[in-house]
């Protein structure tokens, strides 16, 4: 297996660049993993392939607005991403700027100062704030959309999801964005229930991968939490018989990374902690029964993902259909089922 075994051709134009309004009339490509045919509809429609007992898992994160400008003593501006919170003052983060070794601190207009204590891979350090820098955000952060994305976002609302509640994304779990609170009800009232997990989403999940050999890619570590309530409502959905059905790949590795701790006859056991579950294909999935996802970035750990739970050929033939038919592809783009 190699990385370049997931590599495809995407024209520009079929990134897309806004969300769709509203939210639930993105498109929606059906793969099933037992028929050869693929279908076609829009989002809203989802519920026509799912069944009254069938359990939906959303990732309730929400995106905090991470980027922040800087200055240093010399007067020179630099950009500051928050990725990770280690403590109350302490987190890690991605730099922009020149000179940011160690010991080196910078002012914040408005804000807290910061300072650099270590230097970590590439362009990462771990800063220390001056104090408790979460409440300041609003007033001195932005939203840290993705590169790929050009356009300004006017409402920066439509890059959260409507049950996000849980701040410490650098980026959002973009399968969800496709859920209104009125096709959650109309789910809801044909028997569909949902269950909520928190994986704070970092960078390096949208990241290609730059390895030939996908196995010797470090895939950095995320926090996630599965409460024993939720864990429980799992399990009883498994012994039911009914599916589990992710809610966008951040759901995915925290149903399997809770998958991984459960005892026999258990899909999951409650879990809260880090994450640095990679899925290659050749995984045997633990507690998922089907997916939504949005159109991945080729080589990244995300279509690798897909690729390990409907097979990599079924998944790049598919995307090749998306292309054709103009379906829009990554955080605004339109969705897949895969069941």
């Amino acid at each position: 297996m190699k990385t370049s075994d997931f590599d495809y051709p995407l024209p520009l134009e079929r990134i897309a660049q806004t969300p769709v309004e509203p939210r639930h009339n993105s498109r929606l490509m059906v793969l099933r993993r037992d028929r050869t045919e693929i279908e076609h509809t829009v989002f809203y429609r989802v519920g026509e392939y799912l069944n009254p007992g069938d359990l939906l898992v959303i990732n309730r994160t929400r995106v905090i607005p991470a980027r922040i400008y800087a200055l240093k003593t010399t007067g020179g501006r630099v950009e500051l991403l928050l990725l990770r919170r280690e403590d109350e003052t302490t987190w890690e983060a991605l730099v922009g700027g020149k000179g940011l070794l160690a010991g080196k601190r910078v002012t914040i207009p408005n804000g807290p100062q910061a300072e650099v204590i270590e230097v970590l891979e590439g362009s990462r350090r771990r800063i220390r704030f001056s104090a408790p820098v979460e409440g300041y955000l609003p007033s001195i952060g932005q939203m840290p959309l993705p590169p790929y994305i050009h356009t300004h976002l006017e409402n920066q609302e439509r890059y959260q999801t409507v049950y996000a509640d849980r701040p410490g994304s650098a980026a959002a779990p973009t399968a969800g964005l496709h859920f209104t609170p009125e096709l959650m009800g109309q789910l809801r009232e044909q028997g569909v229930r949902f269950a909520e997990v928190t994986l704070h989403v970092g960078l390096d999940t949208f990241a290609p991968v730059t390895e030939d050999d996908p196995g010797e890619h470090k895939i950095h570590t995320e926090w996630c939490e599965l409460n024993p309530e939720t864990a429980d409502l799992i399990n009883a959905t498994r012994k039911a018989g009914r599916r589990i059905i992710a809610v966008g790949t951040t759901s995915v590795r925290t149903l399997e990374s809770a998958a991984q701790k459960a005892a026999s006859g258990d899909a999951v056991a409650p879990f809260c902690g880090p994450t640095s579950i990679f899925i290659l294909p050749g995984y045997t999935f633990g507690a998922v029964d089907g997916m939504i996802t949005n159109f991945h970035l080729p080589k990244s750990t995300l279509i690798m993902l897909v690729s390990a739970f409907a097979g990599r050929e079924r998944i790049l033939a598919a995307y090749q259909e998306a292309i054709r038919l103009e379906y829009r592809f990554f955080s605004f783009g339109d969705a897949m089922l895969l069941l």
